[in-house]
């Protein structure tokens, strides 16, 4: 279980834990055929950042006894205040995912 430090509340139709552990990126790399290191945030096209928001919310669906389909991300990204903070919310998610990894890795 997570100890919530790793995790960016997003408000979507309501707030909701945005978080990539290893089963979100596992199920991400699953989605896009894409490896980790070929993931990049800032050349996501809209399928692919649905399918990355899915896969980063699933634990919250689960906590929270939800089903959540990526069939259903179109809609609920739809209810974001605005697609600035879709975008920042994902870049924070990610940032905390990979964050150590990336300092370590300059030192």
């Amino acid at each position: 279980m997570s100890d919530k430090n790793d995790v960016v509340i997003i408000e979507l139709d309501r707030p909701r834990e945005l978080r990539y552990g290893h089963k979100a990126l596992k199920k991400l790399t699953a989605l896009t055929g894409k490896g980790l290191d070929k993931l990049d945030t800032d050349n996501f096209d809209l399928e692919e950042i649905e399918k990355v928001l899915y896969c980063g919310l699933l634990s919250d669906a689960k906590d929270n006894n939800e089903t959540l389909k990526l069939e259903d991300m179109e809609d609920l990204l739809d209810q974001a205040p605005s697609y600035g903070h879709i975008m920042e919310k994902m870049q924070a998610a990610f940032n905390l995912a990979f964050g150590q990894f990336e300092d370590a890795e300059k030192n």
